[in-house]
């Protein structure tokens, strides 16, 4: 069916899925073409809906009945998941077989770099899958005291809703840390500080799972005995707590000693300590598949200089330094810099072969200029990591840099390749027009990477080479 063209019309009413949108909602179209999206539908099936909003073009609903089932559509495993009221809002597609899932959102990637940025990449890449339950080593879990029902709730919101949902079990974080959420509950509820804890932050890592406490008010010594209680009761689960009275700056360990909170990347032989609310990858496990790819595609060789932009913790430049003659990191927090310079020496040390010197800096990646691309140096290979908003300022500086020789000064060079790991395809879409139609650059390969099973977000991956 082509965009212009409207299905004919069901004589009972009924509305065809056509396809999923960003967010995971079936899309439909009536006979006068105007678009219908249906929380809860999937593609290929008939369906009638409960119409919640309307505008001139589109119409907001939810899946009332399903009259022709997809092939795709499975049973949820939680029991927390659905549209019904009070569902848990942290999954979006658990009613779809993963491996769907992931088809939708190649799709999706492969619809954005087309239709924002007029990019087809050579080749689309295999998809990265992993474990699709009990992945999650990251979470962050609102708490709420509701008197009404004389309960604590510990979770995530209800689905588009700023209510709490009333969780007992989560499939997507590990077994252990969905096994904890009952004993939170009492916990919480148990305290003197009952009402103004109003989050759980959750960072797993080797052997350790981070409790991060947020408290409005100083804890009594009777509490901080309960949460002192509450880790030992649970050492198995490597229950570690940490307290944060305001911001992030803030967050200390309730008691000095014990195991590093860190993760990880053994093919590099590489372990990356951490804080609990600095930024790490919430799949471990796809993480470390993902930096493997990242760095064979970027294909460094030995005597090479590679520029790691949004660097971070070094999740990537510490790999790039197993393989490459110097390295850059660059980040914007002057704190994740000083942790990365940390963590690159205490990873340099005992090796049988040392990393390859390696500097970082900080600087406001949303700022770059010509002029500041060309005093960072030539580098032959580029990876670039941002956040959601993308790199657009420093695609924007290389396709100036490609498009007046004048800038380059000192025989300042373009990277021969770059990697660009994305956790939006928008922007990725976005930088890879900059990239390809101003920069000089071909798309060599893309694919996505499921980081996040049973929910609309999408991780990818691209590959760029100068022509």
């Amino acid at each position: 069916m082509s965009d212009k063209e409207s299905p004919a019309p069901h004589p009972l009413g009924w509305l065809q899925i056509e396809s999923l949108d960003i967010e995971a909602q079936g899309v439909a179209r009536r006979p006068d073409g105007k678009v219908v999206f249906v929380d809860g539908a999937l593609p290929g099936e008939w369906v009638d809906v409960n119409v919640h909003r309307k505008k001139n073009s589109w119409e907001q609903a939810s899946l009332k009945q399903v009259h022709r089932e997809s092939a795709q559509r499975v049973r949820p495993r939680c029991p927390h998941f659905g549209l019904h009221e009070g569902a848990c809002g942290g999954c979006k597609m658990q009613h779809l077989h993963v491996g769907a899932q992931v088809a939708i959102k190649q799709r999706v990637l492969e619809d954005n770099l087309w239709h924002l940025g007029k990019v087809r990449p050579d080749t689309i890449l295999p998809a990265l899958e992993g474990p699709a339950w009990g992945y999650r080593w990251r979470a962050r879990f609102s708490v709420r005291h509701v008197r009404k029902k004389e309960t604590v709730l510990v979770g995530f919101h209800e689905r588009k809703s700023r209510y709490v949902a009333d969780i007992r079990e989560c499939h997507v974080v590990p077994k252990h840390v969905s096994d904890l959420l009952l004993p939170l509950r009492a916990l919480i509820g148990s305290m003197d500080a009952i009402e103004t804890c109003p989050q759980i932050e959750l960072a797993v890592g080797e052997g350790v799972t981070a409790l991060v406490l947020r408290h409005l008010e100083p804890l009594s010594e009777g509490d901080l005995a309960k949460l002192r209680a509450f880790a030992v009761e649970h050492a198995a689960a490597g229950v570690q707590w940490w307290l944060q009275p305001k911001g992030p700056d803030t967050v200390r360990l309730l008691d000095a000693g014990g195991p590093d909170l860190s993760y990880t990347l053994p093919e590099f032989g590489i372990t990356m300590p951490f804080k609990p609310t600095d930024f790490t990858q919430v799949n471990p496990h796809i993480n470390r598949v993902l930096v493997e790819r990242a760095v064979r595609m970027l294909d460094v060789r030995r005597g090479e200089r590679v520029i790691d932009w949004f660097c971070g913790l070094g999740n990537f430049t510490l790999p790039l330094a197993t393989r490459a003659g110097t390295v850059l990191g660059i980040e914007g927090s002057e704190a994740l810099v000083a942790r990365s310079r940390e963590n690159y020496a205490r990873n340099h040390q005992g090796r049988g072969t040392p990393l390859a010197p390696t500097e970082f800096v900080a600087r406001n990646l949303f700022e770059m200029t010509p002029q500041q691309l060309v005093a960072d140096g030539a580098a032959d290979r580029w990876l670039v990591d941002p956040p959601r908003e993308g790199a657009f300022a420093l695609s924007k500086a290389l396709a100036d840099l490609h498009q007046d020789h004048a800038l380059r000064e000192g025989g300042w060079a373009p990277p021969r390749r770059i990697v660009y790991v994305s956790c939006n395809p928008a922007t990725l879409a976005r930088d890879a027009g900059l990239l390809v139609h101003q920069a000089g650059y071909t798309c060599r390969a893309a694919g996505v990477v499921n980081m996040f099973p049973h929910t609309a977000h999408v991780e990818s991956i691209a590959v760029f080479d100068k022509e």
